[in-house]
């Protein structure tokens, strides 16, 4: 006769076996606010000739339909995201189509010790699989923003300024190879004196004030 114990482990084994893969396969990026977020953009309809930001928190925070006044345009920002987040949710930019998509992301990764190969990589990535599934939308890389240390905050992040400083120039010339769309925001934001970014556009040293926003538009009012 079966021992009563071992019958025991296996029926307890299997009820636990399902919980158990589902917890090994979410991924790093997919916190709670990651996936409130993915969940409600893949709820939403899609529309015609949408121009998506996409993003982490930098892009998470504006009001980009009130601030260029054009209900086509989508806030696909997620705060914290990273490059690997932005592939896995990619269907779901692409599904519609879109006009234009404007790409900020990466200083999240480099913060979290994600190397600048993979970072510059994953970038292009996703901008060959936009291409790849939606062939008539223009994409735009946005180099990423400089940091400020002074503020005391985001530490892993204010010290990847050589870092982020090789992406930018690997896609400023990435992108003009493969006639690809790049805005310099990095140069318009920074300190005149040394490469962090300029006071009178953040109060934190990473995020945007309202000043930070309107520069930014103003940076890609002409190609939107």
């Amino acid at each position: 006769m079966p021992n009563l114990k071992v019958i025991t482990f296996i029926f307890f084994a299997f009820c636990f076996l399902p919980q158990i893969k589902a917890q090994d396969t979410k991924k790093a990026f997919q916190s709670t606010y990651y996936e409130q977020r993915r969940t409600l953009f893949e709820s939403l309809p899609n529309t015609k000739k949408e121009i998506i930001f996409l993003g982490n928190s930098i892009t998470d925070g504006s009001e980009w339909a009130e601030l260029f006044q054009n209900k086509r345009i989508k806030n696909r920002g997620i705060s914290g995201d990273v490059t690997e987040g932005v592939l896995f949710r990619l269907n779901e930019v692409t599904e519609s189509k879109p006009a234009k998509v404007f790409l900020l992301i990466g200083i999240n990764d480099l913060a979290r010790g994600i190397s600048k190969d993979t970072v510059f990589a994953n970038i292009c990535q996703i901008v060959k699989l936009i291409e790849e599934h939606s062939p008539k939308t223009k994409v735009y890389v946005q180099s990423i923003l400089p940091v400020n240390p002074d503020f005391g905050k985001f530490q892993n992040h204010c010290t990847k300024t050589d870092e982020l400083l090789w992406i930018n120039e690997q896609l400023s010339d990435w992108c003009e190879q493969n006639s690809v769309g790049f805005i310099d925001l990095f140069s318009n934001f920074k300190n005149a004196g040394n490469n962090w970014m300029n006071p009178l556009y953040t109060n934190d040293g990473l995020h945007l004030t309202g000043d930070g926003y309107l520069l930014w538009a103003k940076l890609i009012q002409k190609v939107l």
